[in-house]
């Protein structure tokens, strides 16, 4: 409920407040085991939750409601968060479209401990010398390089065809550097996949006629797919242009 303090909330240790729905993709899908979750501040609605969970290849966002004495949960009432834990640590959740069945098991604390261990730095000198500069012990040293933390989501997009202009609806996987969209959601074959690191541009569309339409533009083709809610549609934007932003790294 908006205006109220919500003291048990805040005392939780796998509360993560503010933080973005990408942001707790990008956490858990990086460095939580499945079953894990948290808990934020929903973006869409003041004074309520949104439960995120990490589940197999993905993370599932559930929405939590909360009157000022007791939450709600689909068609479920819960007078505390402990009690919905207990809960669904025994009866698992269902991950949407997914059918995908996931039980939380590991809270994910948001005082998560960063040992002090750090890499060996090789600093270019002006005068084109190479030294090495050692700024901690490092536990072992390591030529491979790291990635970022890549979110991922899933979910039915409605695509133009590249001959014909018609439209179909297909089941669209964003993962890593990779979109890849197939004929149904339990397919196994990609119908095509998309290569992140070679496309030059995401934008909403307006020129189409279609609503919540945006637009992934690569050399030589322009793909053209909408959502079916506006809110949808700007999540596939802003992930893709996360993506974008940070491709090569």
């Amino acid at each position: 409920m908006a205006g109220l303090r919500n003291l048990e909330v805040e005392q939780l240790d796998w509360y993560h407040g503010d933080l973005s729905r990408h942001m707790a993709e990008a956490l858990l899908m990086a460095n939580a085991e499945d079953g894990s979750y948290l808990l934020r501040s929903s973006a869409t609605r003041v004074g309520e939750y949104s439960l995120s969970v990490k589940c197999k290849d993905s993370v599932k966002h559930f929405q939590i409601g909360w009157d000022g004495k007791q939450y709600q949960f689909g068609m479920g009432v819960f007078q505390s968060l402990q009690e919905f834990v207990e809960h669904f640590a025994n009866q698992p959740l269902i991950g949407g479209e997914s059918g995908i069945l996931t039980a939380l098991r590991h809270p994910y604390s948001r005082n998560v401990h960063e040992p002090d261990v750090y890499d060996t730095v090789t600093v270019h000198a002006s005068l084109g010398q190479q030294d090495s500069l050692l700024l901690a012990p490092a536990v072992a040293a390591s030529s491979s390089t790291k990635t970022m933390p890549i979110a991922s989501k899933e979910g039915y997009l409605t695509k133009q065809g590249w001959n014909f202009k018609s439209w179909k609806t297909r089941w669209f996987v964003l993962k890593g550097n990779e979109m890849k969209y197939f004929r149904a959601r339990l397919d196994t074959d990609a119908l095509r996949v998309l290569d992140l690191n070679t496309c030059t541009g995401v934008a909403p569309d307006f020129t189409q006629n279609k609503s919540n339409c945006f637009s992934l533009t690569f050399p030589g083709r322009t793909f053209y797919m909408y959502a079916n809610t506006q809110e949808e549609a700007n999540e596939w934007i802003k992930l893709l242009k996360w993506k974008l932003e940070h491709k090569g790294q």
